[in-house]
């Protein structure tokens, strides 16, 4: 079951001392009712400019990589159990970190 709200903007941080695991993240976005799906970046990719049409979600799994906003004039870098909630039509692009990243995704 997709949930059909519209989102903004916003980081949730881990808080957390230890990296989280995976199922624990998979978890979370399972008692949502959100589906998910992994992919993963190597060390130093590059994402160009680019917006998609739908909300999403972004849990990192382990890495990070550094989401540039720039309708918004910011970057964020997220490491494991951080989240980002991307709205639909949000321009950005992306850098993947020298250990590279894995991501959940789920799309509102």
């Amino acid at each position: 079951m997709q949930n059909k709200k519209n989102i903004l903007l916003k980081v949730i941080r881990w808080r957390e001392h230890e990296s989280p695991k995976e199922k624990a993240l998979a978890q979370i976005l399972r008692d949502e009712g959100l589906s998910y799906y992994p992919w993963s970046n190597s060390p130093n990719d590059l994402y160009a400019p680019h917006l998609h049409t739908y909300d999403k979600i972004v849990y990192v799994v382990r890495g990070s990589i550094t989401f540039i906003l720039p309708d918004e004039e910011q970057s964020l870098t997220l490491h494991a159990g951080d989240r980002l909630e991307l709205p639909a039509n949000t321009i950005h692009s992306a850098a993947v970190s020298s250990q590279g990243v894995t991501c959940f995704e789920a799309h509102l």
